[in-house]
Formats: structure tokens, C-alpha cells, sequence
């Protein structure tokens, strides 16, 4: 079976056709100790006290079971101990088989019933055509709910795999490279959280892959600028030999190869989410050694360990420090401090502050506040990427004085 439907449905018709048989058979097998044989054992009594003793005559026997045919409506024999036909009314009826005991007999005319009188004799009756057999009636009884189960089964279960075909439809679709790609959440089981697990998931996903478009896009522009002032510095310096064109050179190459380190960096950690290392860093010594490298910075703080991969935090606290002397003004200051479960490390400089409108936006690479900006870059971005990497945030917080308070806060038990 090639649909998933299919399958559940037979097999829920199959268990069903299985339930019928084995109830049958189970009622075929325990009818000798059911009330239907306690009650074919009290009729047999009835019927020898219509019957003349069995030592009496054939004739007077024959009257006998004749008179119970016409009573009955229907056809009569009455056999002796060793299955020996005594006398008949009627068609032909099957007599009961060796060790046999009462119940049911199926012939070619019909079913009917044996009975064993009290002294051996066997008395067999057809059934009226107005009565059926209890087995045919109990499997006709069954095999009618086993169709009505089927039939109201069916939606149910077409209503179940329709969600996965539309399920296995946006799948492929997504696959194919329609990001936009969502199904319809239908119903509160399984099914309908794998969908909204599936719209999430590519929600995620389209949300990534339009941010590296985007980041290659700014990527190609920003690498665009230093490589343009790379070509026109060899060649003046080529025409003119002046130094200083050589020097703006090594800037440029410097520019550059930060650029890349960074853009690489950036696809690193969103391809591997995850620590490459975890081990005790003292956050504290990492910020002084930074702003030891940072003309104007000064440091106050206490000590903070941490667990986490001291090359990226180094990378954090330099960014920072770089976007506050590019950006903003010195003097820097950075405060280090522990705020409950969480180490809290504020770079604050004197420049221009960041209107509250763009205090988010900041983080987003190549961000620029404003036309006039250069240099806009992965800085704020892998600040962000790292702290939330290690279980914090990045974030710009309100300062009193002129000037921006970039923040960042790392969980002391981070692991």
C-alpha cells in the first residue's frame, strides 16, 4: 500500500473481521457449557414426555414424532442410541453425528437442532424457516458492526493522513527552496504539533537563510570600499613611490583582513551553535588586559568567573572597546560587577548617544546609524552572537551621562 490511509483502514477493517471469527469460533466452542445448552437440555426432557418410551413399538413412535412435525411446523426425525433413524416427518434430516452432543447440525436443507432425550435417543427438529441459526445471527451481528465501525473509521482516519499528505506536501515544498512554505495547524494531537513544529522550524530557517543573504550582501559592499582604496593605493604608489600610499595600503590590508576574520567568525557560530570551548575564565583579567591595548580606558570592577571560551569573550570585550573609541569618544570606561546569577559588563564612552529608536538595530550587521557612517561592520553583531552564545545578552542600556552604555550580561554558572 502506497498510502498511509490505506494501510491504517485495512488494518482496522482486518482486526475487525479477526474479532468476528474469533467470537464466533470462541461461541461455537463454549455452547455445551452456555445457557443455550442447559436450555436444549430441559427441552430434551419436554420432548421425551411428548415421545412414547423408547421400548415401546416403532408404529406408536412414528405417530408420535408425526403429531410434534404437525405441531411444530417443521420437519421431525427421531434416531435411536447408535444414530439409527427411528421415524421421520418430513424432509430428510441429518442425523447426529458419533460423539456429538446437542446443538447445532448443518445440513444441505438447512440448519437444526439435535437434542438427546434422557434415555439415548436422539430427536432432531429443522429450524423454521422464520429463525435463523444464533451463529449466523451473532456473525450477521457482528459482521454489521464491523461495517458500521469501517465506515465511520473512514473519515477519521482519511481526516489523519489528509494532515500528513498536506504535512509531507510543505516539506517538499520547503525543500525545493520556497522558504515562504507554511501548513495549515489543524487539531490539538500529534499531527498538529509536528505542523506547528514544521512552521517554526521554517519560519527559522527562512529567517536564517534571508539573514546570510543579507549578510553577504553588506559583506560584498563593505569589502568593496577597502578594496577600491587598496587598487588606487597601488597604483599611486606605483606612479609616485611615496610612502605614505604605502601605508594606507597596510591599513587597508589591516581593514580587510579584519572584515574577513569577522564575517568568518559570524557564519562559524551560526553554523555550530554551540561552545567549541567551556572552561573557568576570569573576566575581570580579560578586561584589563583589553583596555590596557585602549589608549583612554579605565577599569573598575571586581572579580567574575565564569565558564565559557575565553578567545571569544576576549573578541567580545574588544569589539567593544573598538566600537567605543570608532563611534564614540574617549574617555572609555568599562565596569565590571556581579548582579545576582548573572556577571555584568558595561563599556561606556562619551560620544553621541544612540537615539532609543536604533538602540536595537545597532546589532544587526552593517547596521549604520546615519548615511555619513563608515566603517560599519560585524562588531555589535558578534557581540551579540557571543554573549547569547553563552547563555547572555547584549544590549544598549540607558546612561545618565552623554554617551552610550553598551552592556552585556553572562550567566555566573554558565556552561
Amino acid at each position: 500500500m502506497r498510502k498511509l490511509y490505506q494501510k491504517i483502514y485495512l488494518t482496522i477493517v482486518a482486526s475487525l473481521v479477526l474479532v468476528v471469527l474469533i467470537a464466533g469460533t470462541l461461541w461455537r466452542l463454549g455452547a455445551e457449557n452456555s445457557l443455550a445448552a442447559q436450555g436444549l437440555e430441559i427441552a430434551g426432557e419436554l420432548v421425551a414426555l411428548a415421545l412414547p418410551a423408547a421400548t415401546e413399538a416403532h408404529d406408536a413412535q412414528r405417530a408420535a414424532v408425526e403429531r410434534l412435525a404437525r405441531r411444530l411446523g417443521t420437519d421431525v426425525a427421531l434416531f435411536d442410541q447408535g444414530r439409527e433413524l427411528i421415524a421421520a416427518s418430513g424432509r430428510p434430516l441429518p442425523a447426529p453425528p458419533n460423539r456429538a452432543r446437542a446443538g447445532w447440525l448443518h445440513g444441505s436443507l438447512g440448519p437444526a437442532w439435535s437434542l438427546q432425550l434422557p434415555d439415548g435417543r436422539w430427536f432432531v427438529v429443522r429450524a423454521p424457516p422464520r429463525h435463523r441459526a444464533p451463529l449466523i445471527g451473532l456473525l450477521l451481528l457482528l459482521g454489521g458492526i464491523a461495517l458500521a465501525v469501517g465506515l465511520a473509521a473512514y473519515p477519521v482516519v482519511r481526516g489523519l493522513t489528509r494532515r500528513l499528505e498536506r504535512l509531507q506536501t510543505g516539506v517538499e515544498t520547503l525543500g525545493a527552496g520556497n522558504l515562504a512554505t507554511r501548513v495549515k495547524v489543524e487539531g490539538r494531537d500529534e499531527v498538529a504539533r509536528v505542523a506547528d513544529a514544521f512552521n517554526r522550524s521554517a519560519a527559522r530557517i527562512q529567517e536564517l537563510v534571508n539573514a546570510h543573504r543579507l549578510l553577504l550582501a553588506n559583506a560584498s559592499h563593505e569589502l568593496r570600499t577597502p578594496l577600491s582604496r587598496l587598487r588606487l593605493g597601488v597604483e599611486l604608489f606605483a606612479q609616485t613611490r611615496d610612502l605614505k600610499f604605502k601605508d594606507q595600503i597596510e591599513r587597508d590590508i589591516v581593514e580587510l583582513d579584519a572584515l574577513v576574520d569577522e564575517i568568518l567568525l559570524s557564519s562559524r557560530l551560526d553554523a555550530h551553535p554551540g561552545l567549541p570551548v567551556a572552561e573557568e575564565v576570569d573576566l575581570l583579567a580579560l578586561a584589563a588586559e583589553e583596555c590596557a591595548r585602549t589608549e583612554g580606558c579605565s577599569l573598575d570592577g571586581q572579580p567574575a568567573l565564569a565558564r565559557g571560551d575565553p578567545r571569544l569573550l576576549r573578541r567580545l570585550i574588544r569589539n567593544l572597546l573598538d566600537n567605543a573609541l570608532r563611534h564614540g569618544a574617549p574617555p572609555v570606561q568599562v565596569a565590571l560587577r556581579r548582579e545576582r546569577d548573572h556577571f555584568v559588563l558595561d563599556v561606556i564612552d562619551s560620544g553621541p548617544g544612540i537615539p532609543a529608536a536604533e538602540r536595537e538595530r545597532v546589532f544587526a550587521p552593517f547596521h549604520r546609524l546615519s548615511e555619513e557612517q563608515t566603517g560599519a561592520g560585524l562588531g555589535l553583531s558578534l557581540v551579540r552572537q557571543i554573549a547569547r552564545l553563552h547563555g547572555g545578552d547584549a544590549t544598549v542600556a540607558a546612561h545618565s551621562s552623554q554617551g552610550n552604555c553598551f552592556r552585556v550580561s553572562i550567566p555566573a554558572n554558565a556552561t
